[in-house]
């Protein structure tokens, strides 16, 4: 299931250039376009809490996903402003119930298996990013327009769903649920909101702006513009299948101490010395230290003794969703004010506040 979203999500993003050119849009337009999809995910997250102590998260996923899929190919046939809009509201909608709901499924698992597997999880969701990215650009370049393209992976996400759905659990590990759609985080939530808060800050800085950075400070011309972004996907990807192990042999608090002492370090570094060798290897450090924070971020907040796992899942990732939407205009309007490197600082600041307050908090 994890697999499924990711690849779900890595079709679409592979594909915005060509829908863009295909209904002539500005970059202008395209970003105003754009936002309706974390407008949809942001109504979508104390509907799916409720909806997942209700009904059960194994319900909710595969609805979730089977949504997902077929909303993808309305992206791909939308001929519209307003079609693409509506369909990347619901886009974002169902994205983030099915995130809520998958990873409500794997704390239950979690607590069967007995030890800390959830950022292995996360690590498929990153490995169906880069399946999802190279598929688009073979359809990309045998001509295959979107719709043909998405619905080819809409028919993937159906058939999956139809296959794991028999083997998601039954039941919720501590569901509650007469639990009320909102409801007030405890000081721990709010404290683990906080660590995914500016986690994602430098994760979203990443996806959006380490081309960028690239291309404008390293300089290392056009066929190596993406080594940056590449290395600090490829590292993110891997980090997340050993951070299991070393949380359950270091503990929490320290594992996200060092993730966020390597987000800092590896940005000062491409910062300081932004050359093709030293930025490369900086961002190799930062995909790293990103890795972990979120998916065991997650974990923890599933074990809350105060709300079900669904509703907390959905506290945590609303605080920590405000960082990934903040942390890339962030980094815009300090560039325009000042540098693209001193943006990154920032960043970096960031990255070293993600270990402040997990050295201070109770995990």
């Amino acid at each position: 299931m994890f697999f499924l979203l990711g690849l779900c999500f890595a079709s679409w993003a592979s594909r915005i250039p060509s829908i863009q050119q295909k209904l002539g849009f500005s970059d202008a337009v395209l970003g105003l376009v754009l936002f309706a999809m974390p407008v949809g995910l942001m109504v979508s997250l104390p509907i799916a809490g409720w909806l997942i102590a209700k009904e059960g998260s194994r319900k909710v996923i595969v609805a979730a996903l089977l949504l997902y899929s077929v909303t993808l190919v309305g992206l791909g046939w939308a001929q519209n402003l307003v079609q693409l809009s509506v369909c990347l509201f619901v886009f974002g909608f169902a994205s983030n119930t099915a995130n809520i709901s998958v990873n409500t499924q794997a704390v239950g698992v979690e607590a069967l298996y007995g030890k800390s597997i959830m950022a292995s999880f996360h690590g498929l969701w990153s490995l169906a990013g880069f399946a999802g990215a190279a598929i688009g650009t073979f359809m990309n370049g045998l001509g295959i327009v979107p719709g043909q393209h998405f619905i080819l992976i809409m028919a993937t996400g159906v058939a999956g769903a139809a296959i794991c759905s028999r083997y998601l659990l039954s039941e919720d590990h501590n569901v509650n649920p007469d639990q009320p759609i909102f409801v007030k985080p405890d000081s721990e939530l709010l404290t683990l909101g906080l660590i995914a808060f500016f986690s994602l800050i430098c994760e979203g800085a990443m996806f959006d702006w380490s081309g960028v950075y690239f291309k404008k400070i390293v300089q290392p011309g056009p066929a190596l513009v993406g080594a940056g972004f590449t290395a600090f996907m490829s590292t993110m990807a891997l980090g997340r299948f050993g951070a299991d192990w070393f949380k359950d042999r270091f503990g929490l608090r320290h594992t996200l101490q060092l993730s966020g002492a390597l987000t800092a370090g590896g940005l000062l570094l491409a910062v300081a010395f932004p050359l093709f060798a030293t930025a490369v290897l900086g961002f190799f450090l930062v995909g790293f230290g990103v890795s972990s924070v979120v998916p065991l971020v997650y974990s923890a907040a599933g074990k809350s003794k105060t709300m079900s796992p669904g509703s907390a899942l959905a506290a945590v990732s609303t605080i920590g969703f405000l960082g990934f939407l903040l942390g890339p205009p962030m980094i815009g309007l300090v560039a325009g004010a000042t540098s693209l490197r001193v943006s990154f600082i920032l960043v970096a600041i960031m990255g070293m506040a993600t270990a402040t307050v997990a050295t201070k908090a109770k995990l």
